[in-house]
């Protein structure tokens, strides 16, 4: 990845850690691997850099672009703050760990565990979608137990995508959020700027709507459309308009089960009081006995490998 301007430099220290590489970065955030000095450890850190109100000075500290962007760029800080710390409180096997939160540079940091694997994409791009029906159901109930325990914490992630579902060895998945995607509070509006993916954002993002599970769960069912067909469903804002949208259960009956296209179109209605309302609705939809077995082998890490969670053996 070419290196942005803002970045931290490679070898930087930084609150104990040390700068290894720029690995990404959007409209609000710059994310490193770094190395955790004590230990020797790798880390993943996000730092707080919203391009469109702060830069990096000589001297390594965020500064506002302009007077005028003091005032929200201190929003964001403390938004950004308050948000990371909630979801440090998270302890889930399927959402990534924030291991660490300081303040520095003028700006706040969040140092998440590193993992290896290769994120959805990868997979989706390397078979132009046509994943088996055992690779999506293998996925995605893990995700669901995962993002059911950010939403019981009263958050939402917002960018749900292949992108941002990592697929660690063993295919134990990892809903991350390593872009610019904000955590917002649960029945709320937008409480500041939120970086949208095409294709993956339902309409109430884009119209500054109310934000709930529903919108999360667009997200999800997009992302297992991606799976079958290789790329997103249209974007929110052309569906509102003329929806090209062919559902699942019409185009695919012959290569996938009528239970899961059920619950891919389910996802992916326009009206959010349409589609599931949390994520033990469609859980529940799925297969409700399974995935309560399941759960009760060990909460915060469900045994089901690459088993099919939604089949009876």
């Amino acid at each position: 990845m070419k290196r942005n301007s803002n970045s931290l430099q490679k070898g930087q220290l930084l609150n104990g850690y040390r700068i290894d590489k720029t690995i990404g970065g959007g409209g609000f955030s710059l994310v490193y691997i770094a190395t955790h000095i004590d230990d020797n450890e790798q880390v993943v850190i996000k730092e707080y850099l919203p391009s469109n109100q702060a830069r990096r000075s000589e001297d390594g500290q965020v500064e506002p672009l302009s007077a005028e962007m003091s005032s929200p760029y201190r929003q964001g800080i403390k938004r950004f703050f308050d948000e990371a710390s909630a979801l440090a409180k998270v302890n889930h096997a399927n959402i990534v760990r924030v291991e660490n939160l300081f303040r520095a540079n003028n700006t706040v940091y969040m140092v998440m565990r590193h993992e290896h694997g290769k994120d959805l994409r990868w997979y989706i791009k390397s078979k132009s979608g046509n994943l088996s029906e055992k690779f999506i159901r293998t996925i995605f109930p893990k995700l669901l137990l995962g993002l059911r325990e950010l939403h019981n914490n009263h958050l939402l992630h917002l960018d749900i995508k292949p992108a941002n579902i990592f697929l660690r060895p063993g295919g134990k998945p990892l809903l991350l959020d390593f872009g610019a995607a904000q955590v917002a509070s649960v029945g709320n509006k937008p409480t500041g700027p939120f970086t949208l993916t095409l294709g993956y954002a339902p309409i109430e993002q884009h119209l500054s709507g109310h934000l709930g599970p529903w919108t999360d769960l667009y997200a999800l069912g997009a992302s297992m459309w991606a799976c079958i067909t290789g790329k997103a469903p249209p974007p929110s804002t052309e569906r509102a308009v003329k929806d090209t949208y062919k559902p699942a259960t019409r185009v695919y009956a012959r290569q996938y089960s009528p239970q899961l296209l059920e619950a891919i179109d389910w996802c992916l209605e326009m009206n959010q009081l349409a589609r599931p309302q949390n994520v033990q609705e469609l859980l529940d939809f799925l297969n409700p006995m399974k995935v309560a077995r399941e759960e009760r082998q060990d909460p915060a890490e469900p045994g089901w490998g690459f088993r099919l969670p939604w089949r009876k053996e």
